[in-house]
C-alpha cells in the first residue's frame, strides 16, 4: 500500500474527517467550475436570445395584425395618387386643356382678346405653364368663366387680374370689361425631362 495512503489511514477520525470533506469540496469546486459554470453561461445566454426572440415575435405579431390597415391606407394612397395624377396633365394633354379654357370662355359669353401661352417654368418634378389672356364681357360672364375654369379637371390658377370698362354696347344694352390675367396650369415632367433639366441646373 502507497505510504501517503498508510498515513492518511493512521490519522485520528477528525483529521480523516477533515481531509474526506476537503477532497469533497475540491471535488465540488472542480465540478461547479468546470462543468456547472459554463452551463449556467450558456444557460443565461440562451435565456437573453430567447427574451429577443420574444420581442421579435411580439413586434412581427403587431405588424401583422396592423397588415389589413396598412393595405388599406396603402390602397386610399393608391387612389390618391391617381386623383393627383388627373390633375396634372401630361406634355400631350395641354393643348386640350388650353382649348377647354377657351371653351369655357366663350361659353360665358366671352370675347377673347389675348391668349398667349408663355414658356413653361420647370420645376422639381412638374412645370408651370402659364398663358397670358385678355377678355372682354359682362362682369357676370367674367364671373362665370372664373368658376368654370376653377371646375375643369385639371388645376388652374389664375392671378394678376386687372380688369378696366369698356365702352357700354348700347345696342346690346349692356356694360362690358375687360380683364387680364394669368392663367397657370401645370404638367408632370418626364424622367427625361427632369434630367436634363438638372443638367442645366
Amino acid at each position: 500500500m502507497d505510504p501517503s495512503i498508510e498515513k492518511i489511514l493512521k490519522l485520528p477520525t477528525k483529521q480523516k474527517t477533515a481531509i474526506m470533506m476537503l477532497i469533497v469540496i475540491l471535488i465540488g469546486v472542480g465540478f461547479f467550475f468546470g462543468l456547472e459554470q459554463p452551463i449556467l453561461k450558456d444557460l443565461k445566454v440562451q435565456q437573453q436570445n430567447l427574451e429577443k426572440l420574444r420581442v421579435q415575435v411580439q413586434e412581427s405579431k403587431r405588424i401583422a395584425d396592423q397588415l389589413p390597415k396598412y393595405r388599406t391606407e396603402y390602397a386610399q394612397l393608391q387612389r390618391e395618387l391617381e386623383s393627383v395624377l388627373t390633375e396634372l396633365p401630361n406634355q400631350k394633354e395641354i393643348p386640350t386643356l388650353l382649348t377647354s379654357i377657351t371653351t369655357v370662355g366663350k361659353a360665358a359669353g366671352l370675347d377673347f382678346l389675348l391668349f398667349k401661352p408663355k414658356p413653361e417654368i420647370p420645376k422639381d418634378f412638374y412645370a408651370a405653364v402659364p398663358v397670358d389672356i385678355s377678355v372682354s364681357g359682362t362682369f357676370y360672364g367674367i364671373a362665370n368663366f372664373f368658376v368654370a375654369v376653377g371646375n375643369l379637371p385639371r388645376i388652374v390658377n389664375i392671378s394678376n387680374v386687372t380688369f378696366s370698362e369698356l365702352k357700354p354696347d348700347k345696342d346690346a344694352g349692356r356694360s362690358l370689361m375687360r380683364v387680364n390675367c394669368l392663367a397657370t396650369t401645370f404638367r408632370f415632367l418626364d424622367k427625361k425631362e427632369i434630367k436634363d433639366d438638372k443638367k442645366k441646373k
